[in-house]
């Protein structure tokens, strides 16, 4: 039998430098009536539809089950119960740290092309195999329609895993120069410790990313998945595991995350943590990072994408359609649930009326219901909680005498969690909902004179925390240059004449500041280094053999 240590040896053996090339981005396939895709999609949706999986956590390549169980409903029908998952309480918390680090010492040792070439084994099995399957469970489980799930849970993660492999290669060739008295070299560590992986609900290839760009660099990782998202997420951890993941290198750990923080954040061995989900729960791993740090072999890696209040500005010279079919595609599609999706809008009055008859003709026709229905554009917002919590919200608006419904505002609960697409004018461009996040299906519009545009830019700079998405519509490039001056902090990924969603591995490396997270750029190499802790080589060929310096010889 082949042991771990014999394969270090055979890795030494190949002296071979390779990179992976630069790959294309997936296909994003159309599910379009009568194509192969769309009727496996829809066999596939009803075989999982009928089923009920039992989840376990999965702990140094071992299923463990703990009969704590919890379980994972259809967004759009709260009473159809797709899985039923073991959560983790501080014993299996422990034992999942203690795989990590035990898989660490052989994990990033062997080559970082043999690391590679399990993930691209992983796209390869997404990409043919899993396909529906991970975009079923997507659908079922989190409330996306085909189109939403296709360009996530698929292409996305496919592209995650495979140009993650191309911006390694990268990173590793970035050597320093050497002279002819000296021989310079870098080496990448992966950090000490295990990193803590907390992914979120809406997007099952960040989920995937937070795991295994980290995994990538030689690191191992405890893995919360968030409870919404359990039935995507496990299948992709099976995924992990046939491509070759060895045990314990992911360590698939539902259950509660202060039950998890306690104890991992607790030990000396913390690396890091790689983050994305709210505002609130990212700033208080950080500030309880930052109470221990004294007890830390190493100081932490904090990264983490926290979400937006995105934006859409419209200058007078802008098409009047774009604009109002950014917001439409842009606020609504997967019903706001994306930290990307734009929720405030500055429009000139010039252009407002025709805005709004675009865009509320276009909800009209908007469909909402059922995933598995593919004519529906859009589908339930993931859990009661959110629902309870926005259609409050647009409740409260009603009753402002400075907000104007447009459009929506309606929600029924009694089958699923659907709240209508919902457009609210405010008067007052500092109004709450101009600068608090919601994460649901509401766009609010502040109508500003076209006179007074870079006054309106810097009101869109100062009003909200956040700093992750933005959309400018105009045909005036100087006006662009203005507004790109001005909102140069305002958003990590930028766009004119589009909307602020939709980034593609390798194309737009996606990131904010500000309140919307450490902007580290995931779907570039920015995100890849830091899962490193570079160390500096000097080789001098003719050591000194003096303490002196010339400059102290007497003339």
């Amino acid at each position: 039998m082949t042991k771990p240590g014999d394969i270090n040896k055979e890795m030494a053996m190949n002296n071979s430098v390779f990179q992976f090339g630069l790959p294309d981005n997936e296909a994003v396939l159309s599910y379009a009536p009568g194509s192969s895709e769309r009727a496996q999609l829809k066999a596939e949706l009803e075989r999982q539809a009928k089923d009920v999986v039992e989840i376990p956590l999965i702990i140094g390549g071992r299923e463990v089950r703990t009969g704590r169980m919890v379980d994972v409903v259809m967004p759009c029908d709260r009473r159809h119960v797709l899985a039923r998952c073991h959560l983790a309480g501080e014993r299996e918390v422990q034992l999942a740290i203690d795989a990590a680090l035990a898989a660490k010492a052989e994990w990033s040792k062997i080559s970082w092309v043999e690391r590679a070439s399990i993930q691209l084994k992983a796209a390869h099995l997404l990409a043919t195999r899993y396909r529906q399957v991970i975009n079923a469970a997507t659908m079922l489980g989190q409330g996306k329609n085909a189109f939403q799930a296709e360009i996530d849970s698929a292409c996305e993660t496919i592209d995650f895993l495979r140009y993650n492999a191309h911006f390694a290669g990268q990173i590793y060739a970035n050597q320093p120069r050497s002279t002819p008295e000296q021989l310079n070299r870098m080496e990448y560590r992966p950090l000490e410790g295990f990193v803590f992986a907390v992914t979120p609900f809406n997007f099952t290839s960040i989920a995937s990313n937070l795991n295994m760009s980290v995994a990538l660099m030689g690191n191992t990782t405890v893995w919360k998945p968030a409870t919404t998202a359990l039935l995507s997420n496990y299948h992709l951890m099976r995924v992990f595991m046939e491509a070759g993941m060895p045990p314990g290198v992911v360590n698939f750990l539902p259950g509660r995350g202060a039950d998890l923080s306690k104890v991992i954040l607790a030990h000396r061995d913390f690396g890091g943590i790689h983050f994305t989900g709210s505002n609130a729960t990212f700033n208080g791993l950080w500030q309880e990072v930052g109470q221990r740090l004294a007890q830390y072999r190493s100081y932490p890696r904090l990264v983490g994408e926290t979400g937006g209040k995105d934006f859409i500005f419209a200058h007078g010279s802008a098409d009047p359609e774009a604009v109002a079919t950014a917001i439409v595609r842009g606020a609504f599609e997967y019903q706001g649930q994306k930290c990307s999706a734009p929720s405030r809008a500055y429009l000139p009055r010039s252009l407002w009326p025709r805005i709004r008859e675009a865009a509320v003709t276009m909800l009209k026709r908007v469909r909402m219901g059922d995933p598995r229905d593919f004519s529906c554009f859009m589908n339930a917002v993931i859990d009661e909680p959110s629902f309870d919590r926005i259609t409050g919200a647009v409740a409260a608006a009603r009753a402002d005498s400075g907000v104007e419904v447009v459009f929506g505002g309606g929600g029924d609960k009694s089958v699923g969690y659907f709240i209508e697409p919902t457009i609210l004018r405010v008067s007052d461009p500092r109004h709450k909902l101009m600068q608090e996040e919601l994460f649901g299906p509401v766009m609010s519009v502040f109508v500003y004179e076209d006179a007074q545009f870079e006054e309106t830019l810097r009101l869109c700079d100062e009003t909200s925390p956040y700093a992750l998405t933005g959309a400018v519509f105009t045909q005036d490039r100087y006006a662009f240059v203005k507004a790109s001056e001005i909102l140069r902090y305002a958003a990590g990924n930028f766009y004119l004449n589009d909307k602020p969603t939709g980034a593609m591995v390798g194309l737009q490396p996606f990131g904010g500041a500000r309140a919307s997270g450490t902007n580290d750029k995931a779907g570039g190499p920015l995100n890849l280094q830091r899962w490193t802790s570079p160390r500096a080589i000097k080789e001098t060929y003719s050591p000194a053999a003096s303490f002196e310096y010339p400059f102290m010889a007497q003339p």
